[in-house]
């Protein structure tokens, strides 16, 4: 993991419905779903086929809902101290969505929102940093990890500003996507982690995009199609050998994937 500030060390999938979500993820990533008892909150695990985690899964309730929960994906970065980061935030512009709280066992967290709306969660996990290492993101391939994690920014300029002056992630030369603007590469430790670009006029809310690993995407695409998802976007392929699919799981969340053609 190296720095634990600004580094991404867990994912989320928020589901009303963690069965069908276990039938699909598992038959499309390869990943274990262990959805979540009444004694966890609802609260679930994903595991990779080596044993590592890659994240959790939250059950969402008719309550939840009702209080503007919606289905998504959403990744976690790491921070020292997540009090100091909340004051950091606000002062930066974003907005805190859910207070700082304990998780036995697990850590200190609170979900926040950046300059431009885009929600994520921040967390000091426990054990504290140098004590563990999240298994949840790898730059490269290693199957069933997040390997990129793509920022649609309501204002792309102003998330850059936002993200690397809160967490220290440099910024490469970035790719000119002609009338699609700039993809702006984000590296944190010397590792890329991702892009921020401009978010698309269809795109109705800014928003991370995290890419899960598989082997192949073309195989892949059949899964997702054959298990209820939509694939919204692609094949496509992206610079270097690696090829991408966006969909829509059957629960109505987004998801992204790469790999292998």
């Amino acid at each position: 993991m190296g720095t634990l500030q600004g580094s991404w060390i867990w994912y989320e999938l928020m589901t009303p419905d963690a069965a069908g979500a276990k039938a699909f993820y598992e038959a499309v990533v390869g990943w274990t779903l262990t959805p979540g008892t009444p004694e966890m909150g609802g609260y679930g695990f994903i595991a990779n086929p080596d044993g590592g985690m890659t994240g959790g899964v939250l059950t969402l309730t008719g309550e939840m809902l009702e209080h503007g929960a919606r289905p998504r994906w959403m990744g976690y970065i790491g921070v020292d101290d997540v009090d100091a980061a909340l004051v950091a935030v606000e002062y930066a512009g974003g907005k805190v969505l859910m207070p700082a709280h304990d998780v036995p066992t697990a850590g200190r967290m609170a979900m926040v929102a950046d300059c431009c709306g885009a929600p994520f969660y921040i967390m000091t996990p426990t054990p504290p940093p140098g004590g563990g290492e999240s298994t949840a993101f790898a730059r490269f391939e290693t199957l069933g990890r997040c390997s990129w994690n793509e920022l649609m920014a309501g204002d792309d300029i102003k998330a850059l500003e936002f993200y690397t002056g809160l967490f220290g992630w440099h910024t490469p030369e970035p790719m000119d996507m002609g009338s699609f603007g700039k993809y702006h590469f984000v590296e944190h430790d010397g590792v890329p982690i991702g892009a921020i670009m401009k978010k698309m006029p269809q795109i109705p809310d800014a928003g991370w995009n995290h890419y899960f690993r598989v082997a192949s995407i073309e195989a892949t695409k059949a899964i997702v199609e054959a298990h209820g998802g939509q694939v919204i976007n692609g094949p496509m392929q992206v610079p270097g050998d690696d090829w991408i699919i966006q969909g829509i799981d059957p629960q109505g969340v987004m998801f992204s994937l790469v790999g292998g053609k």
